[in-house]
């Protein structure tokens, strides 16, 4: 252990994973191997009603800015749509929590997936204009050091929108994976850090376990055949262990296998949706390695106890799909580009194809996105609890003096920048770079580490492609983007399973004017806001096509 004089200020690492649903981890009912991140929770403070932002860069911008991702400028996604508050890359009434902690005397470090800072698209790598206006990089905004991928998703073995600093760098080695490559430099940054005596911010934002389903072999054969029980079992196992844990209220029933997920028995092919649960299971694993990773070398430093962390998921779990490239007018962007040593990529959920090598780009899908999301209805990109919901564990041992505590208030993650905020000393900004500086959204939980109660004085609303929702105490009014508005009281049917807008028309009413207010002040638009731009659906009610496949350029495959 090396001696380092401890600073006088906590040291925060925000840590953030790619479409984890809400029962994947252990100490949130899951059954996959997450050792590192069950001492977290268990020794720090479990949240149950975090909510993010239903879509990676939106929840990204909310995250990084503790502003509605719209009032951030990134509304959608990273395309420009035309307007302001969906220009697609962080704008100058905005300030990160980087930048912040900077002005506040910290070291800012950064480790994974940017994907706030506009669009790329790897067929047209040779046309990138990283860091220029519409392409702000993690080194623009504030931080000090960045390793990581700049765009939304990527081969793990071998991407092509990896940044050291500002360089654009190429894979060399067959032994490079991205989970375990973002773990390597957060941890040679805490070292950097540590060794010039300065208390640092830190923002590690794995992808994992987004698609492409790779991961390593030795790992994906632990779990190689316990899916064979099938998605139902699954998920009722989630369902009573999350019951014991105290995460999800007893008197909750678990919402219905979703009507696009077959009955187990009737899977022709249950070999090939057992290994596909296990890549992305495996996935999980190797990202709590690197975590723990992480809390060893802080514990070498001296700084576990010293350090805030946070952890959560952009969204729910995922239920995009991919079709072969045989099914498409053009071929995908992911097929473009071979691997290390010059093999081709087949792309799509091919069934006779093994999943988790280089040579493959496939996703879990929505029946395992449906596990994922136990006891929730719904996925990424909706606002009903399935879409919304993150487990979220804080762990800070020289704050946090009581442990295995389970926390149930309705919060935002605009409310993480807040709180780091007050936790460090900072002073967020009315003016930042001659910029005048759009007001916190977020409201600082630090009182719920001290034990005393908390709870949000503004409404949690989140809308992405139309699918909006607002939560107000007890009660949500929710609808899909082409739906009519459901409510729901939360606290008695979180599972969302009765809906009270037609028996409470005055609360509905008074809720969706409040929604209305919130949306006209922070620049959300009706959707689509333009032509062209829709989730491509292409079978049943819910089951997507990757938004890369269904949009690319603003175009609209039928």
């Amino acid at each position: 252990m090396t001696n380092q004089t401890e600073p006088t200020r906590p040291n925060v690492i925000v840590i953030m994973v790619d479409d984890l649903g809400f029962s994947d981890i252990g100490c949130y009912g899951g059954e996959i191997n997450t050792p590192n991140l069950d001492a977290l929770g268990y020794n720090g403070i479990r949240f149950t009603q975090m909510y993010n932002g239903a879509r990676c860069c939106p929840s990204r911008a909310a995250l990084l800015t503790g502003l509605d991702a719209h009032q951030a400028g990134i509304g959608q996604m990273t395309g420009d749509l035309g307007v302001p508050s969906y220009q697609g890359y962080l704008n100058d009434n905005c300030v990160t929590m980087a930048e912040v902690a900077k002005d506040a005397g910290y070291r800012t470090l950064m480790s994974g997936k940017w994907h706030v800072g506009g669009g790329y698209d790897r067929r047209l790598r040779d046309q990138w204009t990283p860091g220029d206006a519409t392409h702000p990089m993690p080194t623009q905004r504030g931080f000090d050091e960045y390793f990581g991928l700049l765009e939304a998703a990527d081969s793990f073995w071998n991407p092509k929108a990896l940044v050291l600093q500002e360089t654009l760098i190429q894979v060399e080695t067959s032994d490079f994976h991205l989970t375990d490559a973002i773990a390597d430099h957060a941890v040679s940054q805490i070292d950097g850090a540590m060794a010039d005596g300065e208390p640092f911010f830190q923002y590690i934002a794995f992808t994992a376990p987004h698609w492409p389903l790779h991961a390593w072999e030795d790992d994906i054969v632990k779990y190689e055949g316990k899916y064979m029980r099938g998605w139902d079992e699954i998920r009722g196992s989630r369902h009573e262990q999350q019951k014991s844990l105290g995460i999800v209220d007893e008197k909750w029933p678990i919402s219905a296998r979703d009507e696009d997920a077959p009955p187990w028995d009737e899977v022709e092919n249950k070999e090939y949706e057992d290994i596909r649960m296990a890549v992305y299971s495996a996935m999980i694993e190797q990202v709590d390695r690197g975590i723990g990773r992480v809390i060893e070398t802080l514990k070498n430093h001296g700084q576990y106890e010293n350090t805030m962390i946070m952890f959560l998921s952009d969204n729910g779990g995922c239920a995009e799909l991919f079709q072969e490239d045989t099914d498409w007018p053009d071929p995908s962007q992911w097929a473009t580009t071979p691997t290390l040593d010059g093999q081709p990529v087949r792309v799509g959920d091919i069934p006779e194809l093994r999943p988790g090598p280089d040579t493959t780009f496939q996703a879990v899908e929505l029946p395992w996105a449906n596990v994922s999301n136990t006891p929730f209805r719904f996925f990424k990109r909706w606002i009903h609890e399935g879409g919304v919901s993150t487990p979220f564990i804080v762990h800070w041992p020289s704050r946090i003096t009581e442990s295995a505590i389970v926390d149930n208030a309705p919060m935002s993650l605009t409310d993480i920048a807040a709180t780091v905020y007050d936790a460090i000393g900072a002073t967020y900004p009315t003016e930042y770079n001659d910029n005048e500086i759009t007001p916190l959204e977020g409201e600082s939980i630090t009182p719920i580490f001290d034990g005393k109660k908390w709870s949000r004085e503004r409404p949690v609303a989140v809308e992405h492609e139309g699918n909006r929702g607002i939560r107000i105490g007890d009660w949500k009014l929710v609808a899909e983007w082409d739906g009519p508005w459901e409510l729901y009281n939360i606290p008695e049917d979180r599972t969302e399973q009765h809906d009270h807008a037609a028996s409470e028309p005055r609360r509905a009413a008074s809720m969706l004017k409040e929604y209305e207010a919130w949306a006209e002040r922070c620049g959300v638009l009706p959707w689509p806001v333009k032509e062209g731009v829709l989730a491509k659906r292409t079978k049943g009610k819910r089951d997507h096509i990757s938004q890369h496949r269904g949009a690319v350029g603003g175009r609209t495959f039928r």
